[in-house]
């Protein structure tokens, strides 16, 4: 897919990864494209999948969720039915924001968003309720030093060239 991208949606993408509240006006503008090419290439870049979805960032610490929790599960049942009930247990934890499997010692990392200590057990707790597991490590973030939902599009698409 990334091939297919014009350097105008590459612009697109990082004008909306910086503020989706950009009109596509105040977009087009600053692109140099008239307000209907960029309509169209929004829409495209939406039906194609790239632009999946327009978010708000809300700050963890200001909603009572200044923990933040990344947690290796590794397990000794590796067949699809324990990967699926493992799945549904996760989607059903909001205080899990991300959830990856992996390749190498830990099979799967999961990063919570928690009040406190207290709450990460109860979550801990209910999770290893619905589904075993061989061994469970939890990393407490001391400080965010850095974080973006920004993806290097421009970055990407020179190494793929």
């Amino acid at each position: 897919m990334s091939e297919n991208l014009h350097t105008y949606d590459v612009k697109i993408l990082e004008i909306l990864q910086s503020d989706a509240t950009r009109s596509l006006e105040s977009i087009s503008d600053e692109i140099g494209v008239s307000l209907n090419t960029c309509w169209r290439r929004v829409q495209k870049l939406e039906a194609d999948g790239v632009l999946e979805r327009r978010v708000a960032l809300v700050d963890n610490v200001k909603v009572g969720l200044p923990l933040t929790v990344f947690v290796s599960v590794r397990t000794d049942d590796h067949s699809k039915s324990w990967s699926d009930r493992f799945t549904k247990a996760v989607e059903t934890i909001p205080e899990i924001v991300e959830f990856y499997r992996l390749a190498g010692d830990v099979d799967y990392i999961l990063k919570m968003m928690v009040g406190s200590v207290s709450d990460y057990d109860r979550v801990y707790q209910g999770l290893i309720s619905k589904v075993s597991v061989s061994d469970v490590s939890a990393s407490f973030a001391m400080e965010k030093l850095k974080f973006t939902t920004e993806l290097p599009v421009r970055q990407a698409l020179t190494r793929t060239k």
